[in-house]
Formats: structure tokens, C-alpha cells, sequence
């Protein structure tokens, strides 16, 4: 140890009694018994109690009363067993204590904004004394589980054979995904890099460079707007490998999830994950990423009420229904018609069945025997409905089914269930651009089924892709890449970009592919995401350091700020004011 401590806060223990030591760190709490000062100084350790008595050192006593929480101190003495009625069995430290002979103040502190365990403190707050918010328990925990998962990773993967090896942060725009952060060129004037969105398409070229294994703790930029789950700055495991198999790259992953599990919280997850389609996912639980920790499945009904005197049902292209286990009230009725309203539903049809079995509902009358059979009530349960095409229906009951699992307690909390999805569609229709956009990214491989479908009926057509869901939080994505020039082609012709267009964002990808291309695949995991579900932590900020709000803007520092108008000349670039509203 230094010459500031030869011992950690929090690594006193009884084999220590008799002997000197020092120890260096920050006040927790300080209790003035009349006379007697108490301290609970906490270091990266944990937790020790300092004993300060006027009787035994007058200099020490009275530096006591000046402290205040969070001052920094060093503080010598000799370890004492704690009086019986004075341990605490609760913390390692709670069977001594530290009789101070000598206490130095080596940094005070201010009144702080707020308490490190005030509860409910305003984020804005928070992220504005961030250095002190990373003081709490909850950060300082989630940081070190952080520090752990990654290194877990890095020998996960280096024991598979893979390199790690660093790709360029200032690369070339890419139009497709998210919006790119756009940095400008001094030495080229008028012309930008941008952040990487994700290294994809240099992974790929680092494989047809012969680096069979490549694998990239990567640090990701995406302009886009922020919610809880999502920020502007990200990390991922980048991994690509030549010659892959999809069992192999599942398999790897699920020893790399279970080896984090393992080493951060000493849980033995069972492998392997189980698997399910795209098709199968949306169907039984309305998303591609179900939180698997609670039943409320989704039943399709679109045959047994086909004919429906209902017309709603009748006539819709889908219908759908999940079965809630209690008898709901009108009003909660009413509350999941609204929730139901904000994802696009026109209404929430139900069918609440009382103790007795009894059905009961608006739309009975409408409902034929072999209808209200297929719904198949139990008795004090509720049977909600969508009626719409399948997307919407998917999309209305998936979010009513996660609503109810919060609402009413269905959600185990301390189990983690993981859940592999396969078979993704190849593409997505925009509608609002009249276009087919790539449902994962441009270089998925389509199925060999699914290659003649790309002339004929592209949005038939399945890829090569693959997530790993975790407790509802979509944790990574993977596929196969298209490793052939002509097929890369064909498929950014479905993506509506033009052979201009492809040649100049991607020539040199396809460049690359003409010149030995082995075949390909990989996958990246989140790994802010993945200490979300680790840490059962709420909020993606929280598992970063220092984080933007959900402005994209640091309370801490300021960013982004502006920058002085000569370096804006020297760059060659002019700022456009925005005007303000009248």
C-alpha cells in the first residue's frame, strides 16, 4: 500500500485487532455521541468504523467535530474489537474498529446537491454532479460488474482463437441505419468523416484480409433520439469469423453469456438457449424480443371467427387474443384500452369471465357457441382481443401483454431467461418511403430457400440472422454475410440503391468480394445492454460513466458546446441560426 494507507476500508476484520493501522478514504456518516465521534469512512473496499475519543486524542476529537459527509481523511490507530451489543453483522467489517490516535482532513467538502441515498433525485441532477452520483453504491457496483463482464469477454474470445484488433473512428458515412455523427475534414475542405454506426463493413474486410477470427470491443455512434434503453454512444463485442457455422457462433455466445454470468454474479446459466422462429415470436407474443419470464401468451383465433356475426372479428385479416388471470374491473378495462389506443388499436374488445364462469361482455350477443368454445374462458379470468392486420395486432397485444406483465406482478424478477430468434425476414416495407429497407442490415445472407424469392417475392424471403434476447431486451443480433459480389448487388437493388449509388458508398466492399472472399458471418452484443439485464438495472445511462441526457446533451460539461467562430472558418464551415418562432 501507499503511504496513505496500508489498509482498505473495508478490509478490517477481527485477525487485525492489536495492530496499528492507516486508513484513507471518504466519510459515509458521522454520529457524535457526547464525546465519543463515530465515522463510517468508505473506500473502492467498502466500509470501516473510525472511533475517535477525546480522552485518548484531544487533536483527533477536535478534527472530528469539523467533518462533515464526503470529506476525504486519513486516519490512524490501532484496531479494536467492537463491544458485542455493537456488532454489526451486516457488513465484513462490523465485528472492529479503528481507535484513531491521529486524523488528518485531507480534502473538505461543501454541502453536497444531494445525499448519496436520497432517493428519487431528478436525473438532470444527478448528471450534472455525475462525479458525485458515481459515488453511490448502485453506480459503483453496476461499473465494477461492467469492468468484469468485458474482461470475462476478452478471455471468452481469445480462448476461441479470435484477435482483437481496432478499426478507424473516422470512417465514411453510411446512409443505411441510423442517422451518422458527422465530424468535418480541416485538411479536406467540404468533405466529412463520420463516427462508425458499427464496424460492420470493415470486419467483413478485416475476414477477406485472412483474420479468421476478429472480434472488437467497439465503440459505436448513432445519432439518433434517446429513450431509456437507448443512447447516442455505444459499446458492442464486434465478432466476425470466415468459414462460420451458425452453431458455432450461437454456442460461442452462449459460453461467452454464461462465463459473464458466472464470473459477474456466480450463476450457472443453463445452455443451450432455446429457439424461436420470427414468425413464431410475433404470433405468441406480439415482438421479436418476448420477455420470457412470465407466461400471457398471444392465441391466434383468425379461423374461428372467420363468418363472425362480430364484424370487427369477421372482417379483420387477423384476430388475436390473450387471457389475463383475474376478473378486470370497467375501469381497468378502460385504462388497457388507452394504453392499447397509444400503440394504434382502434378499440379493445374483451370477454371477462366471473367466479362462476359466467361470460360477460358487449360483444356477446355477437358471438357464436363454437366461438366462445375457442376462446375457451376460465372462470375469473379476462380475455382481451385484437382485431386488425397481423402487424398491428402483434403490436398492440405484444404491448398490452408487457404492460399487464409490469401491472400486475407477473414478472419474476430475480431469473434471467434467454431466448435465441431465428429466421427474420429478409426485408422490411416502408411505407412512408414506398421501399424495401433491410430488416437487419444490407450484407445479410438470404436463405438458399430464400434466394430465388428475391426476384420474385422479396418480402418472402428469409435471412441468415439471428438475436439473442434476454429478459425482453434485445441483448445482441447476428447473421451470415452475403460473401458473393453479384448477390451483394442484387440485394442493394432491392434496398433501392442504384449501381451509382452502390459504387460510390460501397465500391470497395464489392471490390473486395470479386477478390477471394471467404464466406462469412458473425454477430455484436450490446454491452451497455447486456449490464442492463445483468445488473437488472432500469435505465441504459446508468451503466455507462458519464452519460448524455435524453437530450444528447452532458449536464456535467456542457457538450456539446459552441465552437469559436475562427476554428468554424478554418474548417471552412458556416453556422445557419435557426430562427425563432414568432
Amino acid at each position: 500500500m501507499s503511504h496513505w494507507r496500508d489498509l482498505g476500508a473495508g478490509e478490517l476484520r477481527p485477525e487485525h485487532v492489536g495492530q496499528r493501522h492507516t486508513l484513507a478514504g471518504w466519510v459515509s456518516r458521522r454520529r457524535d455521541h457526547g464525546g465519543l465521534v463515530f465515522v463510517d469512512l468508505r473506500d473502492s473496499t467498502g466500509t470501516g468504523q473510525l472511533v475517535v475519543n477525546p480522552e485518548r486524542a484531544p487533536d483527533a476529537a477536535r478534527a472530528a467535530h469539523e467533518i462533515r459527509n464526503e470529506y476525504v481523511l486519513r486516519a490512524e490507530g490501532e484496531v479494536v474489537a467492537r463491544a458485542p451489543e455493537n456488532v454489526n453483522p451486516q457488513i465484513p467489517t462490523g465485528e472492529v474498529e479503528l481507535q484513531v490516535d491521529l486524523l488528518e482532513i485531507l480534502s473538505p467538502c461543501p454541502p453536497l446537491p444531494f445525499q448519496l441515498d436520497d432517493e428519487g433525485v431528478d436525473e438532470t441532477l444527478r448528471l450534472r454532479y455525475r462525479w458525485i452520483d458515481l459515488r453511490r453504491s448502485r453506480l459503483q457496483r453496476n461499473l465494477r460488474l461492467r469492468s468484469r463482464m468485458v474482461s470475462t469477454i476478452r478471455r471468452t474470445m481469445e480462448d476461441a482463437g479470435f484477435l482483437e484488433i481496432e478499426t478507424p473512428i473516422l470512417f465514411k458515412p453510411t446512409p443505411e441505419g441510423a442517422r451518422d455523427f458527422i465530424v468535418p475534414s480541416r485538411l479536406q475542405p467540404g468533405r466529412f468523416f463520420a463516427l462508425p454506426q458499427s464496424p460492420q463493413i470493415l470486419k467483413q474486410l478485416l475476414v477477406i484480409s485472412g483474420f479468421e477470427r476478429y472480434f472488437q470491443i467497439a465503440r459505436c455512434f448513432r445519432d439518433e433520439d434517446l429513450r431509456a434503453d437507448r443512447v447516442q454512444e455505444l459499446t458492442q463485442l464486434d465478432v466476425e469469423m470466415a468459414f462460420p457455422d451458425v452453431e458455432l457462433i450461437l454456442g460461442l455466445m452462449e459460453t461467452m453469456m454464461a462465463s459473464v454470468w458466472r464470473e459477474g454474479l456466480g450463476l450457472e446459466l443453463e445452455t443451450p438457449f432455446p429457439r424461436m422462429t420470427y414468425a413464431d415470436s410475433m404470433l405468441r407474443y406480439g415482438t421479436d424480443k418476448p420477455d420470457l419470464r412470465f407466461g400471457l401468451e398471444i392465441r391466434d383465433l383468425t379461423e374461428e371467427t372467420r363468418g363472425s356475426e362480430f364484424k370487427v372479428f369477421g372482417s379483420a385479416p387477423a384476430v388475436r387474443c390473450l387471457t389475463v388471470p383475474q376478473e378486470l374491473s370497467r375501469a381497468e378495462l378502460e385504462a388497457l384500452e388507452e394504453h392499447a389506443k397509444i400503440w394504434g388499436a382502434k378499440g379493445l374488445a374483451y370477454v371477462v369471465y366471473g367466479e362462476d364462469g359466467e361470460p360477460r361482455s358487449p360483444i356477446l350477443k355477437f358471438l357464436s357457441e363454437p366461438e366462445l368454445a375457442a376462446i375457451g374462458g376460465e372462470p375469473a379470468t379476462t380475455v382481451l382481443f385484437g382485431a386488425d392486420t397481423p402487424e398491428m395486432v402483434a403490436r398492440v397485444l405484444g404491448a398490452v401483454r408487457e404492460h399487464l406483465g409490469e401491472q400486475l406482478g407477473l414478472i419474476e424478477r430475480d431469473i434471467w431467461r434467454f431466448v435465441w430468434i431465428t429466421d427474420f425476414p429478409m426485408f422490411a416495407w416502408a411505407e412512408d418511403e414506398q421501399r424495401w429497407t433491410a430488416q437487419h442490415h444490407p450484407f445479410t445472407r438470404p436463405t438458399k430457400e430464400s434466394e430465388p424469392l428475391l426476384d420474385s417475392d422479396p418480402g418472402a424471403a428469409l435471412a441468415v440472422a439471428y438475436d439473442l434476447v434476454g429478459n425482453g431486451e434485445e441483448l445482441g443480433g447476428g447473421s451470415l454475410r452475403i460473401h458473393e459480389s453479384e448477390l451483394q448487388a442484387k440485394v442493394f437493388g432491392i434496398l433501392n440503391i442504384s449501381p451509382e449509388q452502390q459504387r460510390e458508398r460501397f465500391g470497395f466492399l464489392l471490390e473486395a468480394l470479386r477478390m477471394g472472399a471467404p464466406p462469412h458471418g458473425g454477430i455484436a452484443f450490446g454491452i451497455d445492454r447486456m449490464l442492463m439485464v445483468l445488473a437488472q438495472e432500469p435505465n441504459l445511462r446508468d451503466t455507462v460513466a458519464f452519460p448524455k441526457n435524453q437530450a444528447g446533451v452532458d449536464p456535467m460539461s456542457g457538450a456539446p458546446s459552441p465552437v469559436e467562430p475562427e476554428q468554424l472558418a478554418e474548417l471552412g464551415i458556416d453556422v445557419v441560426a435557426e430562427e425563432e418562432p414568432a
